[in-house]
Parts: C-alpha cells; sequence; structure tokens
C-alpha cells in the first residue's frame, strides 16, 4: 500500500501499537538531543534509570542556553553536562560553538531517523527528513537508555506548495502564513508533511526554517522530502554518505492536505504575543522599530545571515534602533568571517551576539520597556524577551535587516530589488574538531557536580481522592514561559528544582507561591491550549513539587501533557466547557482519582456547587504511571 513519509518512518521504528491515529504508539529512536536548560535535569534522570552507556546511534549533548556565566551555576552544570557526556557515550558541544538545532542539522541529523529532543524546536531536523520530535527531558532520558518513545499515532497533513518564493517573501513568511491559516493549536495530534513542485525550490536550510516554526502550531512534527536537494547538502557539509532518498510514494494517503501558493507570499510579521497573530509588513508601515534581532535556532543559517551583510553593506543601522546578530554555529561564523561579511555586519553598527540562543530567550539583548522589537526568532510571548511590556513582532532576516536601518517597518514596496538567492559554497569548512566525542569506555570517569546540582527529589504516589483548592485560574494559551519564565535569573536553577519553583507561575501571579505553600497542594484550573510553547518540563516539575496534584483544563498541549503524566500530575480535561466559568479560583475540589478510568467521565465535586464533569485522553499506562507517583518510579518498579 502506497506510503507517506511520515509513516514510512514511523513504520520502520515501530515497537508497539497499531498506526491508527490516536492509538499510541512507542518507536525505537536513533538519535537524541539535550541542551543545558533543559539536559542537565535529562541526565540527572538518566543516571537514575541505572544503565552503563546510552543506547541510541548516536546522543548529543549541546550547551546553548544557559551561556551567560555570572556566578558559579552555569558553568557548574555545563561541567557536570561534559563528564556526564564522557562517562556515558556522549558527544559534548561546548558553550559557544553553536545552537543545537543548527548544529545537529549541520552535523548530525539524516534522513529516515528518529529523534527526540529535550527542546520543542526539535523538529528543526525534519528539514532534512528526520523524524524529528519535541519531548521532556525525561522522556529523552529513557530514550538513551533504548526505551521507546511512546506517543499518539499522529494524523499526517499534506502541505502541498505550489509556484516559488517570489521577491522579499521567504521561508518564515511560508511558515508566519500557515500559521495564520491554523493558529496555535492547529497542528495538534498531527505531522505536517510537505510536498509539492514548491518543495523543490526550497534550499535544506529553508526548509529548517519552516520545520523549526511548526512547533508553533502544536504540531507533533514537520518533515520535508530528502531529495536532490537534501543530497546536495549534506554533499556539501562533507556528508554525502548520510544520504538516503526518502520521498512519498505515488497516491499515499493523507489525513488532511493544505495548500500554498509561495509565488502568492509576501512579507509577514507574528504580532505580539502569540506566532498566529498575523499581519503583512505593508500594515505596519510607519511603525517604528527600536530594536531587531536576528538569529535563533529559526534563522540563523549561512544564507540568511550573508543575504543580512549584503543588505547591510556600505549602509549604517538606523541611529535609534539596536540590531543585533546571533549566528547559528561557528561554521556560519567562520564563513563570513573567510568572505569578509563580518566587516558588513560591524561596519553597519550592529552587534555580534555569541553562537547561542540569547535574547530569544531573554538571555540578553532584552528591548527597552514598551519597546518593538522586530525579531527572527520562533516565539513572542509576553515577556519572553526580557522585557514584560515590550511587543515583539516575528519576521523573516530580510525584514529585520530593513526595519534596522529604516529604523521602522515600511512597505516591502519601497524596499527596491531583493537580494539574489544564497548558496552554500560547493565546500563547506568542518567544524566538527569542537565537538568532545566520548572515548570508547568512560566507566572510569568521575563525574563532576556543583553545590546547585541537587539530587531528584522521590514524589509519593497520587492519593485516591485528591482533596484540593484551586490554587490558580488562568485562561487560554497559557505557555510554559507562563507557568516557569526563561531568562538568566530563572535558567541558571534549572538542576535545582526546590530553588526554581520559587519562581513557578511568577509573572502571572505572584502570589501563586506562597498560595500553594499555605494550602499544601493544589489544582490548576486552565483554559484552551495550556501548555503551549518551550518542552520545558520544568513547567511540570516546578508545580509539582510545590504540590500541584492535577490539571484541569479546556484543552492541552502535546508536550505539556507529556510532562504532566511523567511528574504524576492528572491531566483532566473539561466535558462541558462552559463549567470553566462555574469554578472560581480557591474553590474547595475532591477529583476521585482512584475511580479515573482511560476516556471515560467522572464527576469532581465542587464544595458549595454542583460537580464539574471531567474526561482524560491517558492510556492506561499513562493513568497508572501517574498513580504510581510519575515515571520515574514506574521505571524503578
Amino acid at each position: 500500500m502506497p506510503q507517506n513519509i511520515t509513516r514510512k518512518i514511523i513504520a520502520a521504528h515501530l515497537v508497539s501499537g497499531e498506526m491508527t491515529p490516536g492509538g499510541e504508539i512507542g518507536l525505537r529512536i536513533d538519535q537524541t538531543l539535550t541542551q543545558d536548560a533543559t539536559g542537565t535535569m535529562a541526565y540527572l534522570q538518566f543516571e537514575a534509570i541505572g544503565i552503563d552507556r546510552v543506547a541510541t546511534e548516536l546522543s548529543v549533548s549541546y550547551v546553548d542556553h544557559n551561556t551567560l556565566q555570572m556566578g558559579f551555576r552555569n558553568p557548574d552544570d555545563h561541567q557536570y553536562l561534559r563528564t556526564v557526556a564522557a562517562r556515558y557515550g556522549i558527544i559534548y558541544s561546548p558553550p559557544g560553538t553553536g545552537i543545537c538545532h543548527q548544529l545537529h542539522l549541520e552535523n548530525f541529523a539524516r534522513p529516515g531517523r528518529t529523534l527526540v529532543g529535550s527542546d520543542s524546536h526539535t523538529p528543526t531536523a525534519g528539514g532534512i527528513g528526520s523524524l524529528a520530535m519535541g519531548a521532556g527531558g525525561l522522556s529523552v532520558a529513557l530514550a538513551m537508555a533504548g526505551q521507546p518513545y511512546f506517543l499518539p499515532m499522529p494524523k499526517v497533513v499534506r502541505v502541498w506548495l505550489d509556484g516559488a518564493l517570489t521577491g522579499w517573501a521567504t521561508a518564515k513568511d511560508v511558515i508566519l502564513h500557515l500559521l495564520g491559516l491554523l493558529t496555535v493549536k492547529g497542528g495538534v495530534g498531527k505531522v505536517m508533511e510537505y510536498a509539492g513542485p514548491g518543495v523543490a525550490t526550497l534550499s535544506v536550510p529553508e526548509r529548517a526554517v519552516i520545520t523549526n516554526m511548526g512547533a508553533e502550531l502544536g504540531a507533533t512534527t514537520s518533515i520535508f522530502p530528502a531529495d536532490a536537494v537534501t543530497k546536495d547538502f549534506l554533499a556539501r557539509m562533507g556528508r554525502p554518505g548520510d544520504f538516503t532518498e526518502l520521498v512519498a510514494d505515488a497516491g499515499a494517503d493523507y489525513d488532511d492536505e493544505v495548500t500554498i501558493d509561495l509565488s502568492a507570499l509576501v512579507p509577514l510579521a507574528a504580532a505580539p504575543h502569540m506566532p498566529d497573530r498575523m499581519t503583512t509588513i505593508k500594515a505596519l508601515d510607519g511603525m517604528k522599530v527600536n530594536q531587531a534581532a536576528i538569529g535563533s535556532c529559526t534563522n540563523s543559517s549561512y544564507a540568511d545571515l550573508k543575504t543580512v551583510a549584503l543588505m547591510l553593506r556600505g549602509r549604517r543601522v538606523h541611529p535609534e534602533t539596536d540590531l543585533l546578530v546571533s549566528p547559528g554555529s561557528k561554521q556560519v561564523l567562520s564563513m563570513l568571517a573567510s568572505e569578509g561579511l563580518l566587516a558588513h555586519i560591524l561596519e553597519s553598527g550592529a552587534r555580534l551576539l555569541e553562537c547561542t540562543c540569547g535574547p530569544c530567550i531573554g538571555m540578553g539583548g532584552s528591548p527597552t520597556s514598551g519597546g518593538v522589537s522586530a525579531r527572527t526568532f520562533n516565539r513572542n510571548f509576553e515577556g519572553r524577551s526580557g522585557t514584560q511590556d515590550a511587543k515583539v513582532y516575528l519576521v523573516s532576516p530580510q525584514t529585520a535587516a530593513m526595519a534596522a536601518l529604516n529604523g521602522a517597518f515600511t512597505d516591502p514596496a519601497t524596499w527596491g530589488q531583493a537580494p539574489a538567492r544564497v548558496e552554500l559554497p560547493e565546500t563547506v569548512p568542518s567544524i566538527r574538531h569542537h565537538f568532545i566525542f566520548p572515548c570508547a569506555d568512560g566507566s572510569s570517569v568521575d563525574i563532576v557536580r556543583g553545590p546547585n546540582i541537587k539530587a531528584l527529589e522521590r514524589f509519593s504516589a497520587m492519593p485516591g481522592v485528591v482533596s484540593a483548592a484551586v490554587a490558580l485560574k488562568v485562561g487560554d494559551d497559557i505557555t510554559t514561559d507562563h507557568i516557569l519564565p526563561a531568562g538568566a535569573q530563572i535558567t541558571a536553577l534549572r538542576s535545582n528544582i526546590p530553588a526554581i519553583s520559587e519562581f513557578v507561575f511568577s509573572r502571572v501571579d505572584q502570589n501563586f507561591v506562597p498560595r500553594i505553600k499555605e494550602l499544601g497542594q493544589g489544582v490548576i484550573l486552565a483554559g484552551e491550549n495550556y501548555g503551549q510553547g518551550s518542552s520545558r518540563e520544568h513547567a511540570a516539575l516546578g508545580p509539582r513539587h510545590l504540590g500541584v496534584k492535577a490539571v484541569i483544563a479546556k484543552s492541552l498541549a502535546r508536550i505539556h501533557r507529556a510532562n504532566l503524566v511523567n511528574f504524576g500530575i492528572l491531566p483532566l480535561l473539561l466535558v462541558d466547557k462552559a463549567d470553566y466559568d462555574r469554578i472560581d479560583q480557591g474553590a474547595r475540589l475532591a477529583i476521585p482519582a482512584a475511580d479515573i478510568r482511560p476516556g471515560e467521565p467522572v464527576a469532581v465535586a465542587v464544595e458549595g456547587g454542583k460537580p464539574v464533569m471531567v474526561t482524560n485522553d491517558l492510556t492506561r499506562k499513562e493513568l497508572d504511571i501517574i498513580l504510581s507517583g510519575g515515571l520515574l518510579n514506574t521505571v524503578k518498579r
């Protein structure tokens, strides 16, 4: 029977389950990646599992998030990551080498491979034909231990691309357009598989821009074929042997289809404070821009930055606008330097930052109070930039460069002729010597742990009845940035759950932590799409540490839902969404946890009011994990 790309890879890696949309499947995982903000906890969990060596084909530990080494915490985490990698057979990428997704695309991602990473933008590797999925750190730790990665079998949506990009439209505008069509919930439970004649017009880095931001659709992942374009990219990267052709069979079935005419696209922006709030750059004409930032795992490739450098050549950034540029890797940086392109960036007045995530996660480079920032990043959640009242617009590198030069958004019709397409050189310089590869036997390596690295907490089993108050009531589209913010102060505490838990919901309700400490335990009541955004499992671990026993929501984001299960928090869904309005913060609830069955409704008692019916989308195995107090308890048992 003809198969699409997604089903081909799943079929080749299927360990358990049936390939029926919605049913649970278990996949053998070939590769894993972590980054330092989530990796320290992932490796502590891997150590707790108790095996002697990673069981994957390839596992890489990247340091790209917490690179501001203010005090001992981040350097200590990096020391731990380096030594634990050497001990267990993991490749280590030191700070400054580059951003995990850019580096993985350049050096390790392969067509047809499965990849899970403790970062929600792991689907970037789908640009090269990998089935790449973001997950919580514990799920990645289990994959490194050789365990299957379990997830609901996704539906597959064919995104048919016609035509070719013209003028100032870019790959960024393709995914922004799709987000405008489908919204941040439009990809939940789905893989976005790209096809059509327009695919061949896009380079691998352009495809990776699209798959990277597919995470903002809530999609399980996004994937492009591995074709002649992929083969050429891998050859130029010095990896011709890593190519395997991977295309959909003629007549393959899909669960849904979306068509995009590339030739009709124009420069777009996602307006504050959500990646699906689409508008055209023309509509923003005249809006002053205080800051432009170019880089992140979305738009920091050689092609992106060479295009920007040539646009800046011989020109000066507007005196009232700051321009920040973050190359995605040392490979990109060395190529720009060897071609004299860094001089154009520096002479324009732009600031050249380290090859890290940086401003994307509020790690430096924050905008002015109330300022407008044009960023090539993938998220513009409120406060994520480090400035709570900043107005962040997500745009292409070309749009950001024009905003920096003009000091404002301007009509693209006034920009003149669009830059010529940038191609990779025939031979690209390798930076593989910057990675630290493990020796064959790491048993004699001493793992070094600084004082901020705290042992994992052991959580108790779920009580038969959860009697607790609603400790917090929140609305729709609450992100993991809302639950546990990023930024230099907080992310330095990722290996210390008691310390980082003090910041849970700090940007939503500063009284939440003292309130739940006084209550002893509590329930979160939420609207639609609770937990969207980053894969950070700390947004589940922190609340669990503080005593959150359940989340009752209208709907839940995929990765966060999985993290709730992993750490023994009940993810429950309102049968009647109108009941959300009947439950106030502070209301006392009684949830009959022992009576919950997969997919079946139960009544939750509400003190002083009528009971509320809730249901779930849990499997029996997931429910058992929750009742035992979390996945690590289950694995140990």
